[in-house]
C-alpha cells in the first residue's frame, strides 16, 4: 500500500506529460541492466561521469542495443576519482551535456524495469539528474542483485555470513571479469549474473 501512495505521489510530481510512459505498467520481456560511473559517492554533492546500460530479453544480453554515454561534470575531476573510474578529462572531451545525457538515457530504458548491482546508488545519481528537470523520480520497478544473490544462498546456508561483495558474485557464479572497468562493462557483466540468478531462482 505505502508503494502504491508514494508512486502515485511521484506521478503528481511529473511536469511533462511527454513522459507519462515511464509510470505505464510494462508487460514485455526485457530488463535495463544499467550502471554508472561517478565522480564519488554522495547522492548529494557528486555527479554521473558516463553510463552504460544493456538490454536483457529472456536468457540473451542484447549487447547490439548497448547504451554507453559520458556526461560533462560540473566540477573538476581530482585525482583520486580518476583512480576509481579511470575516466579522465580528455575522455570527457565529446561528453553530453547532463541533461541531454539524462534524455537519452530515458529513450534508452523505456519503461523497462531496471537491474543493477547496489543499484539504490546508481538510482539516486540517476534521480538527481531527472527530478529537478521533470519533477519526479524514476517509477521503474527495481531489481537488486546483490539482493537476488543472497536470496540464493541464504537457502543453502541459513546461518552464514554471505559476501555480497561484486567480485565474489562473479567468482561463485563462473562469470568471467571483462577486462577494463566501465559502465557499460559493468552492466554487461551485471546482466550475466542476472540471467543466472534468474534462472536458479526461477524467477519470472
Amino acid at each position: 500500500m505505502f508503494a502504491s501512495i508514494k508512486r502515485a505521489w511521484n506521478r503528481r510530481g511529473l511536469n511533462d506529460e511527454n513522459y507519462a510512459w515511464m509510470f505505464e505498467p510494462y508487460s514485455g520481456d526485457e530488463v535495463v541492466v544499467f550502471d554508472t560511473e561517478t565522480t564519488g559517492l554522495d547522492t548529494k554533492k557528486d555527479a554521473v561521469l558516463s553510463i552504460g546500460a544493456v538490454k536483457v530479453k529472456g536468457d540473451r544480453i542484447l549487447t547490439s542495443e548497448s547504451f554507453e554515454i559520458f556526461l560533462k561534470p560540473s566540477k573538476e575531476i581530482s585525482v583520486e576519482s580518476i583512480k576509481i573510474h579511470h575516466i579522465r578529462p580528455c575522455d570527457l572531451e565529446h561528453a553530453l551535456e547532463p541533461l541531454e545525457g539524462a534524455k537519452k538515457f530515458l529513450e534508452f530504458i523505456g519503461n523497462r524495469p531496471l537491474v543493477g548491482y547496489y543499484l539504490e546508488f546508481d538510482m539516486a545519481m540517476m534521480n538527481r539528474l531527472i527530478k529537478p528537470w521533470l519533477g519526479c523520480e524514476l517509477p521503474h520497478k527495481q531489481i537488486e542483485i546483490s539482493g537476488l544473490y543472497f536470496d540464493k544462498k541464504i537457502a543453502l546456508i541459513p546461518q552464514g555470513n554471505i559476501d555480497l561483495r561484486f567480485d565474489t558474485i562473479l567468482k561463485d557464479l563462473n562469470i568471467p571479469r571483462m577486462g577494463q572497468h566501465n559502465a557499460l562493462n559493468d552492466a554487461i557483466m551485471t546482466a550475466m549474473v542476472y540471467i543466472k540468478l534468474k534462472n536458479t531462482l526461477k524467477l519470472h
